[in-house]
């Protein structure tokens, strides 16, 4: 059976050296989203350095 995944950035058959990107661009492009905070995971907020302090 073929694996018909698609690269999660551009919807492009996937790179099996890129996985699971089908390119160093789309690799890249996903790093920049994290490292900007365009990702988020659920959870509770996280209390604030200054707020926590009495």
């Amino acid at each position: 059976m073929t694996n018909l995944r698609k690269c999660p950035i551009c919807r492009k058959p996937r790179s099996a050296e890129f996985t699971p990107f089908c390119s160093k661009s789309c690799k890249d492009r996903d790093l920049v989203r994290w490292l900007a905070d365009g990702y988020a995971l659920p959870g509770a907020p996280a209390i604030d350095e200054e707020e926590g302090k009495a």
